[in-house]
């Protein structure tokens, strides 16, 4: 059973409501005024919100910004009720991130509508989506909402990309998006001596180049096809538009971006700070791990080439190489061809975070 937060401060208002939403299934909490509201979200998480605006000691405006701020109820729906119907202010309360905005008097079958549709938007937001092209279509159709941007991706196409071919330069101007369909695909900058630093590994179901999308339109790496990928390309005012316009989107995005921050960082940290030997254990987990999902037939097999895993280590391929002996011999790992196989990995991992 769903929990809806009533928040209102007119009694009579608060249990008409109140009434409706028990009666359509829901169960209800109740709360006279915002700064109570808070209390009650922060105590139990609901699915979703609904909010006066016009309260005393805290009004909707307030409950928003507060709850938008904890990220135990920052993704929670949020629905204004409010007497006001000037355009200024439901502009501001979307503004602010507030999912619909109903106007009292309003019916019974307007509030438990909107209430329905938000809830299953953001049960399928919760879920994600699948990795491949069916999960792309699915995630933009979704995203759009059924009145925002109908023609988003209609005529979306893929692409072949060949190993070794590169999607993207460091400074190109992006006016679309790549999305992995399939494949596997590595970022990287050059330094001014021409040494690659590897920035990110990426594989199928994955947006690749979003952070310099979003940043000033070019391209912040080069990415490269490690294999022979399948891509799909989203048109860069498309997608501006959802994340302006939509707050699932937007969320969306900010744990992506949060995430591909975090992994920098710790690679940074590993380069900075570990051995070679250690950064060779790491960089063998990150692309076993990275890539489990779709190698999934090759159990422990790490299939990369040794150039490649060199420039992730931010080594030689020669000292790669014989790093990669030295744990062959220790009955870390073993090799035929182009496969390395993680034999022992309670020792790998104990070896990369040594």
């Amino acid at each position: 059973m769903k929990t809806i937060l009533l928040i209102e401060d007119n009694a009579d208002m608060r249990e008409n409501t109140a009434e409706i939403l028990e009666l359509a299934g829901y169960r209800v909490q109740k709360a006279e005024n915002g700064r109570r509201g808070v209390e009650e979200a922060r105590k139990e998480i609901p699915d979703l919100v609904l909010c006066d605006i016009m309260m005393p000691e805290l009004d909707g405006y307030g409950v928003l910004h507060l709850l938008g701020k904890n990220p135990a109820t920052a993704e929670v729906p949020f629905i204004f009720l409010s007497a006001k119907a000037e355009r200024g202010d439901v502009r501001r309360g979307m503004e602010l991130g507030a999912d619909d905005y109903l106007t009292k008097p309003f019916e019974e079958s307007e509030l438990l509508n909107a209430i329905e549709g938000r809830l299953k938007r953001s049960e399928l937001f919760r879920k994600g989506f699948d990795s491949g092209f069916d999960g792309l279509n699915q995630f933009m159709d979704q995203a759009r909402g059924l009145e925002a941007l109908k023609d988003v991706g209609r005529d979306r196409k893929t692409r072949k990309v060949t190993k070794k071919d590169i999607l993207f330069h460091e400074g190109d101007e992006l006016r679309q998006l790549p999305y992995l369909v399939q494949g596997k695909v590595r970022t990287f900058k050059i330094n001014t001596d021409g040494k690659e630093f590897v920035t990110g590994l990426h594989g199928a179901g994955e947006f690749i180049g979003y952070m310099g999308l979003l940043e000033n339109g070019r391209a912040m790496e080069t990415a490269e096809a490690l294999e022979d990928c399948e891509v799909a390309l989203i048109p860069r005012e498309d997608l501006l538009a959802l994340l302006y316009r939509d707050r699932d989107v937007s969320i969306r995005f900010i744990k992506m971006l949060a995430k591909d921050v975090k992994e920098k960082e710790q690679h940074l940290l590993q380069l900075a700070y570990a051995s070679v030997r250690q950064r060779v254990a790491q960089a063998l987990l990150r692309v076993h791990d990275r890539y489990a999902k779709e190698d999934a037939a090759s159990d422990l097999g790490v299939r990369i080439s040794r150039e490649d895993l060199a420039t992730i280590v931010g080594t030689a391929t020669e000292s790669l190489i014989r790093c990669l002996t030295d744990l062959k011999e220790e009955g870390l790992i073993a090799s035929e061809g182009r496969e390395i196989r993680i034999v022992n990995k309670a020792k790998l991992e104990k070896l990369a975070h040594r």
